[in-house]
């Protein structure tokens, strides 16, 4: 009876703790070039005009990459690099052209506790050298925990700069906590000023800057092609990660509600819903843990223009997300097996370039 029980007590441990499997299929209609290698953890990646890239890898360089020869970039802020955090998202102004503005979010050291916070500034570029930094945000207080930064940075058509800071691993009081930073999409005018129409400029003592609260570790945001509203996903727990879309002033619920439970597999919450907290437009059960988001909105995929790509760090796959009114209606992993996919973005040739984890930068083709 003993062995039975001992044995009962093993396989439900096995069960508790064994990685759930990821069903979706596998689409072979594509190949891929390598377009840029040897890179460790390209975070984010930005088109220059002139079509060169500038590549964030999390350890804390920016690489430029043009004519097939990299060369690092000088007077990088200083980050905090640990676990999730250290140099994370790269954006180039909607008018580089003309004021030569890059945005960045980094784990900034910078402050009175240890640790870390997640920051973001805008810098020019000028013989290969960061200058005229500004720090527009840096959250606080600093924490030494390792989890949930962030971050990523999209501009609206207004000109409006939202970025995103995760919770820090602190979900029991940031995130449903306007008077403190972490957890919550951000608005900024683009010289980092507060709009003062944003939805919390006369509440109290709330951080003016935020837009959207009740997030868990949002790392993928981008503009929907035709809506033009802001697309967000995050990771959840185990199980739960969401596809969001955001709007000013809304509740997106993590931790009260919730469809992901702990990693032990002990529960969070008994709710996924409650009045005020928002649904997501999509959840994932297993969790992928996605990073990086583009849609495809050139005609250089046929049968996949208009579809939604996000990267799967767990299972080492680009999810194409086929999309009609408003819902995520098919999937397919796209690039499977090839590494952690960590940024995506549609270049300036309409082609979709990914950045994956110890292999570094590629370009995908569909064959069909």
């Amino acid at each position: 009876m003993t062995f039975i029980r001992q044995s009962l007590f093993i396989i439900s441990l096995v069960s508790l703790f064994a990685c759930a499997q990821d069903k979706t299929p596998i689409n072979n209609d594509h190949s891929y070039e390598l377009i840029v290698s040897e890179l460790r953890n390209p975070w984010a990646f930005a088109f220059l005009p002139d079509h060169s890239m500038l590549i964030n890898e999390k350890e804390g360089r920016i690489i430029h990459f043009k004519n097939g020869k990299k060369t690092e970039i000088s007077d990088v802020p200083k980050v905090y690099n640990r676990g999730q955090g250290g140099l994370l998202d790269i954006k180039l102004h909607p008018n580089y052209k003309n004021n030569g503005w890059i945005y960045l979010t980094y784990a900034s050291p910078e402050g009175q506790n240890r640790g870390g916070h997640t920051a973001v500034m805008r810098a020019k570029l000028k013989n290969n050298t960061l200058v005229e930094k500004e720090v527009l945000y840096k959250a606080t207080p600093n924490t030494t925990r390792g989890q949930h930064f962030g971050s990523r940075i999209v501009f609206d058509d207004q000109g409006y700069l939202y970025f995103t800071i995760g919770e820090r691993g602190n979900r029991d009081e940031n995130p449903q906590d306007i008077t403190r930073d972490g957890g919550k999409v951000y608005r900024l005018h683009d010289d980092g000023s507060v709009p003062l129409d944003n939805p919390f400029i006369n509440d109290g003592n709330a951080k003016t800057a935020i837009y959207s609260y009740g997030h868990r570790n949002p790392q993928g945001m981008v503009i929907h092609p035709d809506t033009r509203a802001i697309w967000t996903h995050e990771h959840g727990p185990k199980g739960g990660d969401e596809i969001n879309i955001i709007a000013s002033g809304k509740n997106y619920g993590w931790p009260v509600i919730t469809y992901g439970v702990n990693y032990i597999g002990t529960k969070i919450t008994d709710e996924t819903s409650r009045p005020g907290m928002e649904q997501p437009l999509h959840y994932w059960v297993p969790s992928i843990a996605p990073s990086g988001m583009e849609f495809i909105s050139s005609d250089k995929y046929k049968g996949w223009k208009g579809n939604l790509l996000v990267g799967s760090l767990k299972f080492q796959y680009l999810d194409n997300c086929y999309i009609k009114d408003g819902k995520v209606i098919k999937e397919e992993r796209l690039l499977d097996g090839l590494g952690r996919v960590r940024s995506i973005n549609q270049g300036p040739d309409g082609y979709i370039y990914v950045g994956i984890e110890n292999l570094g930068i590629v370009k995908l083709i569909k064959t069909k």
